[in-house]
């Protein structure tokens, strides 16, 4: 940047050492961004199955940010949006208008979520999709707005730097700070009203000193205040924010579901009742049917396999599968959990505490995870009723996708004992989810399983059964109970299940359950549409005429340098879930991993300044291809701590070297605040291209990404021969020391002018 447009710039706001501004704005950002995916996927419950819709907006805003650097970044202009958000969720009537955005896009019913929206279609469906689209719009908007004034802070620090490989990776290294940061607070379970209290207190060395101070604290107070009043719930006994989701403990009345106890709440929607089914408990319930009896959906699993000496239940939630098995006289119970505030839940308030019985052992994990992990040998193996409401961040797959696939059905069959059994439950809300659940079985076992709905009930929610592994003794258990043969024969005439088994089944590379074909679901291509609109308002709102028309060879190199590194990075995310388990903890380890490996390239360029990029390229394309043929599952039997390092540094190896193409090109480039923003574009490109993996399996990301990063060497920038190395210039620090202002000022402009043709 030449002299006279410094001098043009407002000046920043924030301290006046541009290193501490970068490590600021740096956590800030990142912390921020996390805090927005998880709260409004909690409080618009749709953007819990669609996370990557807000980290490709704030993409957007930063990237556009950047674009502008040289105009000015005032910290209201993130507050005021932000305040406006919390505003909308404090007051009721804002914050019903805002979730009741699920309902209406609900109608779409080729994107299954736990919320539907009845109508006879036509004019209907299109007022609901239409109203859904726009408030989703608006919403996208107050992102973006938030993110513009930290892309034109990181835009304008960046390119005001000289030692720009150290700035960079300040950046990275404060990004990762940001990560763990929000990774901390969510571990233990704190809600909004802090992470905005922190988010506030990061901004405060930017407007303590700033002309608008007043005016920033009252936007800050009132965004606290608002989340306060937005957290608040009054029928709720208790609230949690688990590292997964929002937790709300109620009371259930007798009149909405036929018992009287503990009702949990997930991301504002009923997701399970702790439920008193103890004989004397069941003798004075007038509301349950005779037939149920001692025979509820919990108690089940224990009448196919009576006595059993080991029992393992995955998705063991507050306990009610646990207290069947031990009322069924199960020896000894394994309950695996993944949401520890769940598991907290149970052993404090279910009524007949069965995680305080010494016959059961509590595991907070992930399914596949224990799956990867046991060596034991079961008797009887229970699937809960596992069903997600969230996505893992940054994939398009729900934390219970995993677990449902062929990959998993089969490792939980070589789990079972010699004569052992599995039953799984599943609600399944169309009749190709069932199919698919037991056409996956059939293959896994070479049966067809014992298929029956279980109907909504006092004594649990219902749902599909299915029940494998030995025959003999399924067939056994039903021919010497009487009552469980009748059960399940007036299940299956009243509610046929119709299985055709043709349905096409889940597997670690596609686990999509609740898409019936590989497709990309409609919803998916309306909202890119509404990524569309956002690009052409914020064009027009911040007067950008040559965005991605007229740009530089350098623009669209770091573009699809941008498109291509999003894309990795869910393929890594995707890839460490099936190996390591579908955690919150896998996930922040996997982002972690990544940025380390942008820090190691960051040294390895430093240390080597002439290193090729040519073979840089020719490593991170055969490294994409050498991921995309090995099977990584093959690693689950090795120890965690062993396959947590060989998983995590194949899947992260090839950003070794696309932080190798990064550093190098930008270290070179002219204008840093254009190639970042031109990056960061390319990242909401790569984040709608995402959806691909509908279609083609989330192994096909790599043919992708290595594509676009064929794309990014194409239109590399072309370097000519310069007398003073940058390199030198970056890192020697006696360089240029002792010449006069005067030489150094022109060496400077003339190293700049010379770095690209």
């Amino acid at each position: 940047m030449s002299a006279d447009t410094t001098s043009q710039n407002p000046a920043l706001p924030g301290p006046a050492n541009r290193t501490l501004s970068i490590i600021l704005i740096s956590i800030f950002g990142l912390f921020l961004e996390l805090l927005l995916i998880r709260w409004i996927g909690t409080e618009v419950r749709i953007f819990a199955y669609l996370q990557n819709t807000v980290l490709i907006v704030c993409f957007l805003g930063l990237g556009m940010g950047c674009f502008t650097s040289h105009k000015p970044a005032r910290i209201r202009n993130i507050l005021l949006p932000l305040a406006i958000f919390t505003l909308l969720l404090a007051i009721p009537l804002t914050h019903a208008i805002l979730a009741n955005i699920t309902s209406l896009l609900s109608v779409l019913d080729d994107l299954l979520i736990w919320e539907r929206l009845a109508t006879n279609g036509g004019p209907a469906k299109v007022m609901y999709v239409t109203s859904g689209l726009i408030l989703t719009l608006g919403l996208m908007v107050l992102i973006w707005e938030m993110f513009v004034p930290i892309g034109r802070m990181l835009g304008r620090l960046m390119d005001d730097q000289r030692k720009i490989i150290w700035v960079y990776s300040v950046n990275v290294a404060a990004s990762l700070v940001g990560i763990w940061l929000f990774v901390g607070l969510s571990a233990f379970s704190l809600p909004p009203v802090l992470w905005l209290a922190i988010a506030c207190g990061l901004l405060v060395p930017m407007i303590w000193k700033g002309p608008e101070r007043a005016l920033n604290l009252g936007l800050a107070a009132a965004v606290m205040v608002g989340a306060w009043f937005a957290g608040y719930d009054p029928e709720a006994i208790e609230s949690h924010w688990s590292p997964y989701q929002k937790l709300v403990l109620k009371e259930a009345g007798a009149e909405h579901y036929g018992w009287q106890g503990k009702l949990i709440n997930v991301n504002n929607a009923g997701y399970q009742g702790m439920i008193d089914l103890a004989p004397e408990r069941i003798a004075a319930n007038p509301h349950i049917p005779a037939e149920m009896r001692g025979l509820s959906q919990y108690d089940l699993p224990l009448r196919f396999k009576p006595q059993p000496a080991s029992v393992l239940i995955v998705g063991a939630g507050s306990g009610n599968d646990v207290a069947g098995a031990l009322r069924g006289g199960a020896q000894k119970v394994t309950a695996v959990e993944i949401d520890p505030v769940i598991i907290d839940m149970g052993r404090r308030l279910h009524p007949e505490q069965p995680y305080s019985s010494p016959r059961v052992t509590v595991v907070n994990d992930d399914a596949r995870s224990f799956f990867a992990t046991t060596g034991e040998k079961y008797d009887l193996i229970i699937f809960g009723l596992l069903d997600s409401h969230t996505t893992t961040s940054m994939t398009n797959a729900r934390l219970d996708h995993y677990v449902y696939t062929r990959e998993s059905i089969s490792r939980a069959k070589q789990l079972l004992a010699k004569d052992g059994v599995m039953f799984l439950s599943f609600e399944a809300l169309k009749p190709f989810i069932a199919d698919r659940m037991a056409r996956c079985i059939r293959e896994v076992f070479g049966q067809e399983p014992l298929a029956f709905r279980v109907p909504c009930t006092s004594s649990g929610w219902g749902g599909m059964m299915f029940v494998a592994g030995d025959q003999a003794g399924i067939e056994a258990a039903l021919a010497a109970d009487a009552r469980l043969s009748g059960l399940v024969a007036k299940c299956q005439a009243d509610y046929p299940p119709n299985l055709t088994y043709s349905t096409s089944i889940p597997t670690d590379d596609w686990p999509y359950i609740y898409l019936q074909h590989a497709r990309i679901p409609s919803l998916y291509y309306l909202l890119a549409g509404l990524m569309g609109a956002l690009l052409w308002y914020g064009k027009r709102r911040l007067q950008i005429p040559q965005l991605l028309g007229g740009w530089e060879r350098s623009d669209w190199h770091f573009f699809f340098l941008g498109a291509a590194f999003l894309l990795l990075e869910v393929q890594n995310i995707s890839k460490a879930s099936v190996v390591l388990g579908n955690t919150w903890i896998v996930s922040a380890v996997i982002i972690s991993a990544i940025l380390t490996m942008i820090l190691l390239a960051n040294c390895l360029v430093a240390r080597f300044p002439s290193l090729p990029r040519s073979a840089a390229f020719g490593l991170l394309v055969a490294s994409c291809l050498g991921i995309y043929l090995v099977d990584l599952s093959t690693f689950a039997f090795l120890a965690y701590p062993v396959k947590a390092m060989l998983v995590g540094g194949l899947t992260t190896l090839p950003m070794l070297f696309a932080g190798v193409i990064f550093i190098d090109s930008f270290a070179k480039v002219s204008r840093r605040d254009r190639a970042l923003g031109a990056n960061l574009i390319g990242s909401l490109v790569g984040g709608i291209l995402q959806s691909l993996t509908f279609v083609l399996g989330i192994k096909g990301l790599l043919l992708i990404v290595a594509g676009l990063y064929l794309l990014a060497w194409l239109a590399r920038p072309i370097t000519v021969p310069r007398t003073v190395s940058l390199d030198e210039d970056e890192f020697d620090k006696n360089l240029l020391i002792d010449l006069p202002a005067n030489q150094k000022a022109t060496a400077e402009l003339v190293e700049r002018e010379m770095v690209e043709v």
